[in-house]
């Protein structure tokens, strides 16, 4: 049985949709961040870098949401979670996925997280007034030019759907208005209509 590692409000929650979306037979196991529970020992001992998501597989550890949301994909090919038999659209998808990995969710993470990249003061603050303007062109780009529609990649759902609702649900966090990016607003909505989305939602309230 897998066994994912999750934590409502983090990026685990495309990895939880989309082993829900497989009818994978998994575990999900709730990492106490509000007691730094991704800090000890016996979490570390799963995954060193003290984040989430981790699936744990017969194999090993997997970590970081693209290489784990195509591990699911390719485990679980009747659940056609992604192109598997067109090797530029996999790529294609592969390409957005990366880019909110370690594009719009790197300049997220600038709001809370600016002890990362520096240690003065003074510098977290304008990290985070610079969040709005760095994340919103992230989200102008998505909504122009890399959304196909009515899924990420046109008409089939795939990964990356996943991947886009879990972020897209930090716009408002970020003080970026949904409504200003129609497509990922009415793409919120289709996704909240998917029954492994709606079962897999309650577990990631606070």
């Amino acid at each position: 049985m897998l066994k994912l590692f999750y934590f409502p409000g983090t990026v685990s929650l495309a990895s939880h949709i989309t082993l829900e979306e497989a009818g994978a037979d998994y575990e999900a196991i709730r990492v106490d961040f509000l007691s730094a529970e991704q800090t000890k020992p016996e979490y570390l001992a799963i995954n060193p870098k003290g984040r989430v998501p981790s699936l744990i597989t017969e194999k090993g550890i997997l970590t970081e949401t693209p290489a784990i949301l195509l591990y699911i994909a390719q485990r679980y090919p009747d659940a056609k979670l992604a192109p598997l038999d067109d090797i530029y659209e996999l790529a294609q998808m592969q390409s957005f996925n990366n880019y909110l990995c370690s594009t719009l969710h790197v300049a997220h993470a600038h709001k809370q997280r600016g002890s990362r990249w520096a240690d003065e003061e003074s510098s977290f603050e304008d990290m985070k007034r610079k969040v709005p303007e760095t994340v919103g062109n992230c989200y102008r780009l998505i909504e122009h030019e890399m959304f196909k529609g009515p899924w990420v990649m046109g008409e089939a759902y795939s990964t990356a759907d996943a991947y886009l609702f879990n972020v897209s649900r930090w716009l408002e966090g970020d003080t970026l208005d949904i409504k200003n990016f129609p497509k990922i607003e009415a793409h919120r909505a289709r996704m909240l209509e998917r029954p492994a989305v709606q079962r897999v939602m309650p577990l990631h309230q606070r």
